[in-house]
């Protein structure tokens, strides 16, 4: 059986398990998730497919524009405001969590760093990963 990914936002109002394994783990340094997340890079696990995506609980969503120009929905609890996840506009079929928001934030592995042409000297992230100035290609 494959592994089951669980968690949600930190008051427990929004939950999800998702029945699939990540396709991308990384850390993005661009300026959007350098606000969401309050420091210098976000943290996330992507998934191929919404339909492996269980949800319970409501949240409120903010659409940012990307450096691409397509829309990124970002995806919060209304009670703590904790963000949970996110989904974009140009690949519709991908669900992409917040590492801090799983119940065993270890099953985190970062593969990439990410928008590198936005981090910061101070934002000290693994050096032995791979690092795309912007979004690598496939």
């Amino acid at each position: 059986m494959d592994l089951i990914y669980t968690g949600g936002c930190a008051c427990g109002a929004i939950r999800y398990q998702i029945n699939e394994k990540p396709m991308f783990m990384n850390d993005c340094q661009c300026r959007d998730c350098q606000r969401i997340s309050g420091t210098g890079h976000g943290s996330y696990l992507t998934f191929p497919s919404r339909k492996s995506v269980s949800l319970e609980g409501k949240t409120v969503n903010f659409d940012m524009v990307g450096d691409s120009g397509n829309t990124k929905t970002s995806s919060f609890c209304p009670k703590c405001g904790s963000p949970v996840y996110m989904t974009f506009s140009a690949m519709p079929n991908l669900f992409t969590i917040h590492a801090t928001s799983l119940d065993d934030p270890t099953l985190y592995q970062p593969q990439a760093v990410t928008y590198t042409k936005r981090g910061y000297v101070w934002d000290h992230l693994d050096l032995s990963l791979p690092k795309f100035e912007t979004v690598p290609k496939s």
